[in-house]
């Protein structure tokens, strides 16, 4: 039942990125929220899954947008790995740990792509890339941070609890 569960909201949020949630942009920037579903996933259930959450993003990002295949399987596992290390030492009901743990992954992701297109395309200005993508992008993720965490949240509680009466109905 997990599996379908996270299978569904990562195809959910791949379709609603690449296509409603294109309209919401400011400026040209939009949220990353496929970076807060696998930062969220790793969080509330550990690298483990955060980490095929992170996979099979990354996999539908390389598919379809990447000209160097495996680029962002490895980012979304690197990002996902690393925060679901710390997943049991925190709070879940907490909202403030998501907040900055999606904060510094989509700083990692937004310098990372800036790295790779420096190199690729020896193209780059640092201060253009600060001012206007690299800090809006982190401000709007972090916003949008607490809706996508409060559902994850809640989504993830509903199946702990069916998975823990789910043997102890007999």
């Amino acid at each position: 039942m997990r599996i379908l569960v996270t299978t569904g909201m990562v195809l959910l949020n791949f379709i609603l990125q690449t296509t409603l949630f294109q309209y919401l942009a400011i400026q040209g920037i939009f949220p990353n929220t496929a970076l807060v579903i696998v930062v969220s996933y790793a969080l509330l259930r550990g690298s483990k899954e955060g980490c095929i959450a992170g996979i099979c993003t990354g996999l539908l990002f390389d598919i379809f947008f990447a000209t160097a295949k495996g680029f962002y399987v490895l980012l979304f596992l690197g990002i996902s790995y690393f925060t679901g290390k710390g997943q049991k030492n925190f709070y879940r009901e907490n909202y403030l740990l998501p907040i900055i743990f999606c904060t510094m992954a989509a700083g990692i992701f937004e310098f990372s792509h800036f790295f790779a297109e420096l190199l690729l395309r020896k193209d780059g200005n640092l201060l253009f890339f600060l001012f206007k993508i690299f800090l809006p992008t982190i401000v709007y993720t972090a916003v949008v941070t607490v809706p996508i965490y409060r559902i994850l949240f809640g989504i993830n509680e509903w199946l702990e609890l069916k998975e823990k009466y789910k043997y102890h109905l007999f």
